[in-house]
């Protein structure tokens, strides 16, 4: 007779969600996947997957069956693309995997969300999860992620056990966002604002760890179901040493042009104007939202993390670098 699975990670052929999904095998979890796509790297361990579409409540429904615990990590991600199209993935998907959650009576869910949901435009500094939503948004992404996060603190307080993590800018061997889009444009980077703003970005390892502690957290500790957590590396330093430390990680030279904030943010605009006005295909070279996200700084308190889930990230930057460097020369036709 097959062993019951009791574990769910949505996204699980993702960049985050495969992390997660290996680090539940390696310690004996029984583990799902539910993706569009088939991934023969997660069959090769072992994990049951199912296809299907997260906006689809039925294909939900059935993933969700005879799970304990839910990892929420498929989201749509970006900095442009149509207002529909984030907000059925990123809110109807998981207004979809809650309902199944209570549907099933599953025990705890744990929602991948981002940083940005409360960035409006300005610097960001040390700031702790009490920081609210802002009054408006300049991407769709973040606008949904956080529509996403109300449903999930408005589930939590009718009873569904379930904890929101905050990783900001995960990156790492697999990556295949942020490095790839900083790698492919690294003839054309630009640097934006005065050079002085600090990060705090998260590696991949880091991040998945912090998944799996919030799950076993909050079957500890009930009482957590609601919160919500930052998730980084806890090393701030400045946003453009940290893209030159990945270029030179690929092998390509630091970046050297520079340009005002508000010079990005004005042609941001205009390239905004321009595509949407035409209806150009693809992603403008700048937005609003990327200008300030460039020239401003992110960086977070995670003592939350810290004390309620015993979250230490064990892989530092420096080390996370090195690691990467190496992968991207084994895997230079995966970029």
């Amino acid at each position: 007779m097959k062993e019951q699975i009791r574990i769910l990670v949505t996204g699980g052929g993702g960049f985050l969600g495969s992390a997660i999904v290996r680090q539940l095998k390696a310690r004996g979890d029984n583990v799902r996947s539910f993706s569009r796509g088939f991934y023969a790297e997660l069959e090769s361990i072992g994990v049951e997957q199912i296809q299907g579409d997260i906006a689809d409540s039925h294909a939900v429904e059935q993933a969700c069956q005879g799970i304990e615990s839910v990892f929420h990590a498929a989201a749509k991600p970006g900095v442009w693309g149509d207002y529909d199209d984030y907000f059925r993935t990123n809110v109807i998907g998981t207004r979809n995997v809650i309902a199944a959650c209570r549907k099933y009576r599953v025990s705890r869910l744990v929602y991948t969300s981002s940083p940005s949901v409360i960035f409006d435009g300005t610097s960001m500094e040390g700031v702790n999860e009490s920081l609210p939503y802002p009054k408006t948004f300049h991407a769709h992404y973040p606008k949904t992620k956080a529509i996403a996060e109300q449903s999930v603190i408005a589930a939590a307080k009718q009873g569904l056990k379930a904890v929101i993590l905050r990783p900001h800018l995960i990156w790492g061997p697999g990556d295949n966002h942020l490095v790839p889009r900083i790698l492919a444009k690294a003839k054309r980077l630009v640097r934006i604002g005065d050079g002085k703003n600090l990060v705090d970005t998260v590696y991949i390892a880091n991040a998945a760890d912090a998944h799996i502690l919030a799950a076993d957290k909050l079957a500890e500790h009930p009482e957590l179901s609601g919160r919500i957590y930052f998730i980084t590396q806890g090393e701030p330093m400045p946003l453009w040493d940290m893209i030159d430390a990945i270029l030179k990680a690929g092998g390509s030279e630091p970046v050297k042009r520079s340009m005002s904030r508000k010079t990005a943010w004005v042609i941001g605009a205009v390239c905004e104007a321009v595509y949407k006005t035409f209806g150009i295909r693809g992603e403008p070279p700048m937005t609003r939202f990327v200008a300030e996200e460039l020239s401003t700084s992110h960086w977070f308190d995670i003592s939350a993390a810290k004390r309620d889930l015993g979250y230490m990230p064990r892989v530092s930057t420096a080390e996370g670098l090195k690691l990467l460097e190496a992968w991207l020369k084994t895997n230079k036709n995966r970029r």
